[in-house]
C-alpha cells in the first residue's frame, strides 16, 4: 500500500502516469506546431529556395483541407479507440503515423508532401482525443485533484507550442542553420526538410517515452470497451469498415484521376470540402433536434447553435495564426527586434507565452468575481472574448498603408513577395514586432475566456445522453473555424488585407452581439439542465463527475 501512494502522488502530487502523458502531449505539441507555424511558408517559398512557389490562395486551401482534418478525424479516431484498440494503443498508433508522415515531408521528393500531410492529419485524430481521456482515467470520479492534473497536462501542451515554432524557425529560417548546412557540403535550401525531420524526431521522442512509462498508466485505456451484445459489436464493425472504406475510396480516387492524367483544381477540392462541412453541420444538429424526446431537449440543442456558430468565428479568426499572420510576420514585419534577428515564425511562440502568464492571472479574477457575486455566465465570457478578438486585429488596422505600400513595391517589381533583392528597399516600410504582439495578447485573453467555456456550456445544454454527439459538434465547429481561417489566405491575396481585417472585426462584434443577446435565455436553460439532473432525494445524491475548470487548449 505504501508504494501505491507513493506512486498515486509521484508526479507533483498527482500519479506517476500524468508525468507519461505530460511529455507524450508535449513532443505532439512540439512537432504540431512547430510545423504548423512554417507550412504556409514553406508552400509559398520559391522553388529555387527550396519551396513549393504555391500561390496564397492554393497553399491557403491545402492549410485549410489539413487543419480541419486533422480535427474531423478526431471523431473516428476516438471512437475507433474506444471500440478496437483501447485509448493506449491509439495513442501509440498515432504517434507513430504522425512521425512517418513528418518522415515523409523530410524526404525532398515533392510528390510525399501530400501523402506526408494525410498521415500526420490520420496520427494526431488518433492520438488527439484518446491522450487526454486517458488523463481523466488516472484519477476516481469523486478525486478532487483531476482539475489541477488537467491544468498539469495542458502545461505540456503550452510547452510544447512555445517550443515547436523556435526550434523549427531556427531550422527552416536561420541564416545560421543554412550556413551550416552549406560547411556541411549540403544544399542549403533542404532547411525546410530538416524541419520537418525535428519534427519527426519530436514525436519519436514522444512515442519512445510513452512506452517506456506504458506500466507507470496502470489500467487506464488498456482495454477497448466492446459492447456486450453481440448485435451491436457487429454494427460497430460494420461502421469501421465503412469508415475505412471512405477513406481508401478517397485516396483511390486521386490515385485513379493521377493515372488518368486528369487534374483536379485545389480551388474545387477545397470548395467540395467546405460543402461538405456545412452540410455536415446541418445533418448533424437536425438529428439531434430530431432525436430529442421532449419540447424542452429540443430547445436545449436549439439553444446550442448559437455557441456552435461562435465557435466557429471564434477559431476562424484565433487559427489566422498559421496562414494570414505567418504570411504577414513574413512579408511586412520587421526582421529585428531588441537587436536580435527574429525569423517569422518564432512570432507564433507569443501565444503560448502569454497563456502561461494569464492563466493564473484569469483563474484569480474569476475566483474574485465569483466571491463578489459578479462572475460572468459562461455565454457572456464568450461574448467577451469575441469583442476581445475583434481588438486583436482592430490593432492591426494602423499597419494597412505600410502593407499597401510594400505590395506595390513588389507589384512595380513584377517579382515575388520572397525576393532579397527588394529587402532593402522595403525595410523601411516594414511594421513594428509589437503590433503582432499586441495583437497575441488580446487573442490570448479572447482565448483564456472561450476555451474553457465553450465545451462546457455546451455539454451543461445536451441531455446526457447526447454527451457523445455534443463533442462531435464542437470538434466540427473547430474544424469549421480552422477551415475558414486556411481559406482566408486567399481571401487576403484577391481582396486585400484591409477588406480582411475589417471582414474578421466586424464579423467578431457580430459574433459577440450575438451571444450577448442570447446569453440570459441560455444561461437560464443551462440552470434548468442542472436543476434538472440533480436527484430529488438529497440522501441518494451523488455527486457528478467535474469537467476540468481552467484548462486552456491549444486545440479544443
Amino acid at each position: 500500500m505504501p508504494a501505491a501512494q507513493d506512486r498515486d502522488r509521484a508526479f507533483f502530487g498527482h500519479p506517476i502516469g500524468l508525468s507519461t502523458l505530460f511529455f507524450t502531449e508535449m513532443w505532439e505539441r512540439f512537432c504540431y506546431y512547430g510545423m504548423r507555424a512554417l507550412l504556409v511558408l514553406y508552400m509559398v517559398g520559391k522553388l529555387e529556395d527550396g519551396g513549393l512557389g504555391m500561390s496564397d490562395a492554393s497553399a491557403g486551401v491545402v492549410m485549410a483541407l489539413y487543419t480541419a482534418s486533422v480535427y474531423l478525424l478526431s471523431l473516428p479516431g476516438g471512437w475507433i479507440a474506444d471500440r478496437f484498440l483501447g485509448q493506449r494503443r491509439g495513442v501509440v498508433a498515432g504517434g507513430i503515423g504522425i512521425a512517418l508522415g513528418n518522415l515523409l515531408l523530410a524526404v525532398p521528393i515533392e510528390s510525399l508532401f501530400y501523402p506526408g500531410l494525410g498521415m500526420i492529419a490520420l496520427g494526431t485524430g488518433l492520438l488527439k482525443p484518446n491522450v487526454s481521456t486517458l488523463v481523466g482515467q488516472l484519477y476516481s470520479a469523486h478525486d478532487t485533484r483531476r482539475d489541477a492534473g488537467f491544468t498539469i497536462y495542458y502545461m505540456g501542451i503550452n510547452i510544447g507550442a512555445w517550443f515547436g515554432p523556435i526550434v523549427c524557425g531556427f531550422l527552416a529560417q536561420s541564416e545560421t542553420f543554412r550556413g551550416w548546412l552549406a560547411g556541411a557540403g549540403l544544399d542549403p535550401q533542404l532547411c525546410w526538410h530538416f524541419m520537418f525531420g525535428a519534427a519527426a524526431l519530436g514525436m519519436t521522442l514522444g512515442i519512445v517515452q510513452f512506452l517506456v512509462g506504458w506500466k507507470r498508466l496502470g489500467d487506464a485505456g488498456l482495454r477497448p470497451t466492446i459492447p456486450e451484445d453481440p448485435k451491436e459489436a457487429a454494427r460497430d464493425r460494420v461502421v469501421l469498415g465503412a469508415v475505412i472504406g471512405a477513406l481508401v475510396a478517397i485516396v483511390g480516387l486521386f490515385v485513379v484521376l493521377d493515372l488518368a492524367g486528369i487534374s483536379v483544381s485545389k480551388d474545387l477540392i477545397g470548395n467540395v470540402f467546405g460543402i461538405g462541412l456545412l452540410l455536415g453541420a446541418i445533418a448533424l444538429f437536425y438529428g439531434l433536434v430530431k432525436g430529442a424526446r421532449n419540447h424542452d431537449e429540443r430547445r436545449r440543442v436549439i439553444a446550442m447553435i448559437p455557441l456552435f456558430i461562435g465557435g466557429i468565428a471564434f477559431f476562424a479568426v484565433f487559427e489566422q495564426a498559421s496562414t494570414t499572420l505567418s504570411l504577414f510576420a513574413e512579408r511586412f514585419v520587421h526582421r529585428e527586434y531588441l537587436g536580435i534577428s527574429v525569423p517569422a515564425s518564432y512570432w507564433q511562440s507569443v501565444n503560448s507565452t502569454f497563456v502561461v502568464v494569464l492563466a493564473t492571472v484569469f483563474a484569480w479574477m474569476w475566483i474574485r468575481l465569483a466571491r463578489a457575486n459578479r462572475e460572468p455566465s459562461s455565454v457572456m465570457k464568450f461574448s467577451i472574448g469575441m469583442i476581445l478578438t475583434a481588438v486583436s486585429f482592430a490593432v492591426l488596422l494602423p499597419t494597412i498603408d505600410n502593407i499597401t505600400n510594400i505590395q506595390n513595391v513588389f507589384v512595380f517589381a513584377k517579382l515575388p513577395y520572397f525576393e532579397p533583392a527588394l529587402d532593402e528597399a522595403v525595410s523601411p516600410l516594414r511594421v513594428s514586432p509589437n503590433f503582432l504582439i499586441t495583437l497575441y495578447f488580446f487573442s490570448t485573453t479572447a482565448e483564456l475566456c472561450i476555451s474553457p467555456v465553450g465545451l462546457s456550456s455546451m455539454s451543461k445544454l445536451a441531455p446526457s445522453r447526447m454527451a457523445g454527439m455534443v463533442m462531435g459538434t464542437w470538434f466540427l465547429a473547430t474544424a469549421i473555424g480552422n477551415y475558414l481561417a486556411g481559406r482566408a489566405a486567399g481571401f487576403s491575396a484577391e481582396r486585400g488585407y484591409d477588406f480582411l481585417f475589417y471582414t474578421l472585426i466586424i464579423g467578431s462584434l457580430v459574433a459577440a452581439a450575438a451571444l450577448f443577446l442570447v446569453a440570459p435565455v441560455i444561461k437560464r436553460m443551462m440552470a434548468g439542465s442542472e436543476h434538472a439532473s440533480a436527484p430529488a432525494d438529497k440522501s441518494e445524491k451523488t455527486e457528478p463527475e467535474p469537467l476540468p475548470k481552467a484548462r486552456v487548449v491549444k486545440d479544443d
